[in-house]
Order: structure tokens, then C-alpha cells, then sequence
């Protein structure tokens, strides 16, 4: 597993180095959430080969692992056309100043790539070894995986033909999805997670997906998802009264239908 670390490492180092160039290039930091999922792809289709012949859980994890980073990367970059610089990374590149360049090399595309690499442990173990055939816990686990997809690519969906009608920057969306959880985007880029660690638990070392899937909860839920655009709206009172009445992650009826 050392070996594929140490492959997946240089694959994803040379990958953010040529995120990094366009970037700078571009003026456009933002760039690094493009390649968010598509550094997953390389890992994964990196690592598949590593052992001789084909195994239904290798394909599994690979194919799913391909589906969700592809997907969302063309979802960002769709919405990246005609924007500018994302104003997370505008404002970092207001406080680094002159030395913007050189910070966000490392705070930026370095660090998303540990990131990576720290998190794509189902799918290195996976691929590190001959696994099993296709089990219940792979099914039970496709399942999740697919309730999760369901909520991200309809939640993004959802989210960009709002932001095509919307009246102001201020307005918020508070329908479909978005009716049950504030982020349900975030909330199923997890149960994703959770479905793969689940496909992966019976195989030699397979319980450390755990770990891998509660540290993307973490990320997500008090790092770099939901308190982004908490901070955001901070100011706005339609959005202080959607926290009132939305679950901030995990999906569940608003306050309003509990009276």
C-alpha cells in the first residue's frame, strides 16, 4: 500500500502543479475546486492497475469514485464560465498581497493535494490488493452511495436554475432539496463516502475508510463547506431565518412543518 501511496503522491503533485500554472495564468485560484474531484479520478484510475487481473469491488470503487468526480468537476466548471475568481479566493488573494502567488501554491493546491491523498484511503485499499467478490456490503453500500449522488447532483442542479431566476445575489433558496437541509450538496458528497467505505469494510484494512469518510464530514460540516457560506450570508435575514427553519446537514423536516 506504501507503493501506491508513493504513486498516487507523484500523480497528484504533478497534477496540482499544472492546476497551479493555469491558475496563475488565469488570475483564478478557484480553479483548484475543479480539480477537487478529478484529483480522486487520477488516484483512482492511477492505483486500478497496480494489481493483475480485475475484481468486482477494484471496479466498483473505481467506477464510482469516476462517476461522482467527473460529474461534479464538469458541474464546476460549467459554473465557473463567465465568473471571475470565486470571492473565497479573491478575498485570500486581498490578504497574501503581493506574495498571493507563492501562498497559495502551498495553502491552496499543495494542501488540497495532502488533502487528497489523506482521504483517498478506500480507494487505495482497494486497488493495494485481490479482494473478494461482490458482497452484501457492497450492494448495501452502492445504495448509500447512489442516495448520495442523487442529493449532490440534484441539490447542484436545483442550486443553478435558482441562480438563473433569482431576483438578487441576496435571495435564497429554500425549495426542493434545500427545503430539508441547507447543504444538501455537502450532505451527499458524504453519503457518497459512506457508501464506498461501506463496499470496502470486509477487505484486509478496510475499517480505516471509516476514518477517511468522518474526516470528509469534518471538512465539510466545520472546515471548508458549511461555514463558507454561513459566513457569507451572515448579514442577510432571509438566510438567518432559513438557519432557523433548516437543518444545517443532515436532512429532516423544516421547524415550520414540526409545530
Amino acid at each position: 500500500m506504501l507503493a501506491l501511496y508513493g504513486i498516487s503522491g507523484a500523480a497528484v503533485f504533478i497534477f496540482m502543479v499544472i492546476l497551479y500554472i493555469a491558475a496563475q495564468f488565469k488570475r483564478d485560484n478557484s480553479i483548484v475546486d475543479i480539480g477537487w474531484g478529478l484529483g480522486f479520478v487520477i488516484i483512482a484510475l492511477t492505483t486500478f492497475g497496480y494489481q493483475e487481473g480485475m475484481d468486482g469491488t477494484r471496479l466498483l470503487v473505481t467506477a464510482l469514485v469516476c462517476i461522482w468526480g467527473i460529474r461534479l468537476a464538469v458541474y464546476l466548471f460549467i459554473r465557473s464560465l463567465g465568473r471571475g475568481e470565486d470571492y473565497r479566493y479573491a478575498d485570500f488573494r486581498r490578504q497574501w498581497g503581493r506574495r498571493a502567488a507563492l501562498i497559495a501554491f502551498f495553502r491552496v493546491f499543495m494542501l488540497q493535494g495532502l488533502i487528497m491523498l489523506l482521504l483517498s484511503y478506500p480507494i487505495i485499499c482497494v486497488n493495494a490488493g485481490k479482494n473478494p467478490s461482490l458482497d452484501l456490503a457492497a450492494y448495501l453500500g452502492l445504495i448509500v452511495w447512489i442516495v448520495g449522488f442523487m442529493f449532490q447532483s440534484i441539490g447542484d442542479w436545483q442550486l443553478r436554475r435558482f441562480k438563473k431566476n433569482r431576483r438578487n445575489n441576496e435571495e435564497v433558496l429554500t425549495t426542493g432539496l434545500w427545503r430539508y437541509t441547507r447543504h444538501p450538496n455537502y450532505f451527499g458528497e458524504a453519503v457518497m463516502w459512506w457508501g464506498i467505505s461501506i463496499i470496502i469494510l470486509p477487505i484486509p484494512g478496510g475499517w480505516g475508510a471509516l476514518i477517511s469518510s468522518l474526516l470528509i464530514n469534518l471538512l465539510l460540516v466545520k472546515v471548508s463547506g458549511v461555514p463558507f457560506l454561513d459566513r457569507r450570508y451572515a448579514h442577510n435575514p432571509a438566510y438567518q431565518q432559513y438557519k432557523k427553519e433548516t437543518n444545517r446537514f443532515i436532512p429532516w423536516f423544516p421547524e415550520i412543518e414540526r409545530r
